[in-house]
């Protein structure tokens, strides 16, 4: 990258927008100096060419009379206005070998291939007007014509030559071209300055936004907030930043909250754990053995409490793994009825003296294979856990609606709004095995395939579980082969 572009990107931002604006109007006024300048002087020498042509002599003149005036280059009637001494005009006449007479002016001009040419060619007409000089070389405008002879006569090779000094014209020209870039140089640095004005009052709000943020990076502080005023791209990224450090303020009280919700809970079959293995620690210490029933019964405490333990581990992880993402992973298209059918045979294995009925009709879905299968096995181990011996739970999934019934005690109407909560369980099942996040991952997954879940007082008795995720009867032609089939 070239050490300029380096340069220029090193500086801050006002200081680019002021140089830039500065380049820019410097460029605009630059082209219309340039401009006004060059038609300044084509209107100059438009004039000076009207001038030019209004000296032309254009009337018929004898032969012997031309003939004559070569010779002395006296020419009483040829023409008039050449014969004033006061005039600013140059003229003379020219023969194709470039013989000049110089009939008035202060010097002679400089006689060009051109001008001898159009004097060969005898065509009568006028040459191009240009720029020449004079025997002294200073600047004039030229135009050269014809001298016409009476009728009957051809065009002679002589042609007539009229000047005029362009010393006043060009004296103008430079005059105009310094005030040009005197008002040129004006305009760039007010152009500047204003530039270096607008960015800093632009650039307040972008300020304001990033002492917000050293604020934040520096203490960590997420309840900071920029006014957001207008509806502007500064605007739009205040309102970004604040629904920013509101959504991360609120994923780190979340966090907060996991870890305190999870202290609490290890803390239980932790102290419980502990307690039973220093038993049997103290008993293998002493050489007091514990009664054999006793014993048993402790070693069947550690392992359920171990295996709780490791629920409630499993549990964490995997809502840990819907806090950090806070979206489903690869989506694909499953059949819904034949994950229900999967986690079925799996509660049947858990409760093996309950009754099943299950209508599973063909529904296919967009979701995360694994994560649904375990959304649904917790929901019927939720139906396993509160049905009575014997008991029977019904299984229904009829377009995109999957309902999960038992027949156990219920949920009283004032714990449903907390059914979904993390770590929350009931007054009457907290003597009973689990976590209290098992419906708190259901609902999290059923909301990342779409869908919604509710639990409601079943009629007769129990809890009807309903899930709603939308799909379809049939898979989609250009979906990739079905998960779960």
């Amino acid at each position: 990258m070239p050490q300029p572009v380096r340069w220029f990107r090193r500086l801050p931002l006002r200081s680019r927008l002021a140089m830039l604006t500065a380049a820019a109007v410097a460029f605009a006024v630059a082209v219309v100096s340039v401009i006004c300048w060059f038609l300044v002087q084509g209107k100059l020498y438009d004039e000076i060419d009207s001038k030019l042509g209004g000296q032309i002599y254009t009337q018929p003149v004898n032969p012997t009379t031309l003939r004559n005036n070569l010779n002395d280059c006296r020419a009483p009637e040829l023409p008039g206005n050449f014969g004033e001494q006061t005039s600013p005009y140059y003229a003379q006449l020219v023969q194709s070998d470039g013989a000049t007479c110089v009939r008035s002016g202060t010097g002679t001009i400089t006689v060009t291939a051109a001008d001898r040419s159009l004097a060969k060619s005898r065509t009568g007409k006028f040459a191009e007007y240009r720029d020449g000089t004079d025997a002294r070389g200073r600047a004039v405008r030229v135009v050269t014509a014809h001298v016409l002879l009476e009728p009957g006569n051809p065009y002679p090779d002589i042609v007539q030559m009229v000047a005029y000094p362009l010393a006043d014209t060009r004296k103008t020209l430079n005059e105009l071209a310094l005030l040009l870039l005197g008002v040129s140089g004006a305009g760039v640095v007010g152009a500047g300055a204003a530039g270096l004005w607008i960015a800093r009052a632009g650039l307040r709000p972008v300020d304001d936004l990033t002492e917000a943020v050293e604020h934040v990076a520096r203490t960590e502080d997420l309840t900071v907030r920029i006014p957001v005023e207008g509806e502007d791209e500064i605007a739009r990224l205040s309102r970004s930043f604040n629904s920013m450090t509101a959504a991360l303020g609120d994923s780190r009280d979340r966090q907060a909250q996991l870890i305190a919700d999870a202290g609490h809970e290890l803390r239980t079959p932790l102290t419980s754990l502990r307690t039973n293995v220093e038993l049997l620690a103290r008993s293998e210490e002493t050489g007091r053995p514990i009664p054999p029933d006793d014993r048993k019964a402790l070693m069947a405490s550690v392992k359920a409490q171990m295996t709780e333990l490791a629920a409630l581990i499993g549990d964490l992880q995997e809502l840990s793994r819907h806090e950090a993402t806070h979206a489903p992973g690869t989506l694909n298209v499953v059949a819904l009825h034949d994950i229900a059918q999967s986690a079925l045979d799996r509660a049947r294995l858990r409760g093996p003296e309950l009754t099943f009925t299950a209508d599973l009709r063909p529904w296919y879905v967009r979701a995360e294979p694994a994560s649904l299968e375990r959304a649904v096995v917790n929901v019927l181990d939720n139906a396993v856990k509160f049905s009575p011996p014997g008991g029977a739970i019904d299984v229904v999934l009829h377009q995109g609606r999957l309902t999960v019934r038992d027949h156990g005690p219920g949920i009283p109407a004032d714990d449903l709004p907390y059914v979904f909560e993390r770590f929350w369980r009931s007054p009457s099942a907290r003597s009973l095995p689990g976590s209290g996040l098992g419906l708190s991952i259901v609902a999290r997954t059923v909301q990342q395939s779409g869908g919604d879940i509710a639990l409601n007082p079943a009629p007769g008795g129990g809890t009807e579980a309903l899930i709603r995720i939308p799909g379809a009867a049939e898979p989609p032609p250009d979906s990739p082969p079905v998960q779960g089939a």
